[in-house]
């Protein structure tokens, strides 16, 4: 009797471990779309003094590490108010193997002040 006892319950045990199984669904999880990854091109800048510009682009003359380099840039938009050997300071990217120019602003330096040094006694004791 007692060993008949043990497969009924064993029995019931199986057979209530498959019915909860049937009432959940396969996966409980959401499938998401595939995120795709958006590659931002990478904002640069350049100084430097304007050689040549046009209503299109835009060529100013740097230098870097003592040598000096031309850069020509393709512009968005016109730029007003910049002329030949203005300096300039170019935020720019890269597209399709061209520099383009998103912003061209002028750029003033600033002097410093040079205090004259002061005079000393001659024999350096006060």
């Amino acid at each position: 009797m007692r060993k008949a006892l043990w497969y009924i319950v064993g029995v019931v045990f199986i057979l209530s471990t498959l019915a909860f199984a049937a009432d959940k669904p396969a996966s409980t999880v959401k499938a998401n779309p595939v995120k795709t990854n958006v590659i931002k091109a990478a904002r640069m800048h350049a100084t430097g003094k304007v050689v040549e510009i046009s209503g299109e682009s835009i060529k100013i003359e740097r230098t870097v590490k003592g040598d000096i380099e031309n850069m020509e840039f393709a512009l968005d938009k016109p730029s007003a108010g910049i002329s030949v050997n203005d300096s300039v300071k170019i935020d720019y990217t890269e597209k399709d193997g061209k520099l383009v120019a998103s912003r061209v602003a002028k750029v003033t330096f600033k002097k410093k002040e040079v205090k004259p040094p002061e005079a000393k006694s001659a024999s350096g004791k006060k």
